[in-house]
């Protein structure tokens, strides 16, 4: 009967029991992973309110990970999937999620006052195959702040 559990506890080295492992644990693989190509950590999940949403329900924003890359402050979104079959974890970085994150990045400029220094909205996207090594990759400037602004009515009537 040992044998038995010992093999089923063998097979569980990348069984997690909720999505919120998984993610978890995809962040700690980000933030080592972020280490090793020279970025410096600030802190990870931070998480404010930053405003209503379209049904005037107050919404959370979270960015998973900010860190500073030579001198560019980056907010790095970590997606983490066990698998990559259905869709890749990239897919699941929507324009909604983007907005989402951006308006968080605003929130975290204003509380620590960082308005003159560069900033970047990075991905990681990380797929935790069964039997062999993670497989990570790195999308630097996956997306940017300008494309969420809002545009400015100049009056003229076209």
């Amino acid at each position: 009967m040992s044998e038995i559990l010992s093999i089923l506890n063998q097979d569980k080295r990348h069984v997690f029991n909720t999505t919120s492992d998984t993610g978890h644990h995809g962040e700690m693989i980000a933030a080592s992973y972020l280490k090793s190509c020279g970025y410096r950590l600030v802190l990870s999940n931070f998480k404010v309110p930053i405003g209503r949403n379209s049904k005037g329900v107050a919404a959370t924003g979270e960015i998973d990970i900010v860190a500073l890359d030579e001198e560019t402050l980056c907010f790095v979104e970590v997606k983490t999937r066990t698998s990559d079959l259905f869709a890749a974890p990239l897919a699941s970085v929507t324009r909604r999620k983007q907005r989402q994150i951006t308006r968080t990045a605003r929130v975290y400029r204003r509380v620590f006052n960082v308005y003159d220094m560069p900033c970047r909205f990075d991905v990681v996207s990380i797929v935790l195959a069964r039997d062999s090594e993670p497989a990570i990759e790195l999308i630097k400037g996956f997306w940017s702040e300008s494309s969420f602004r809002k545009k400015v009515w100049n009056g003229d009537i076209y």
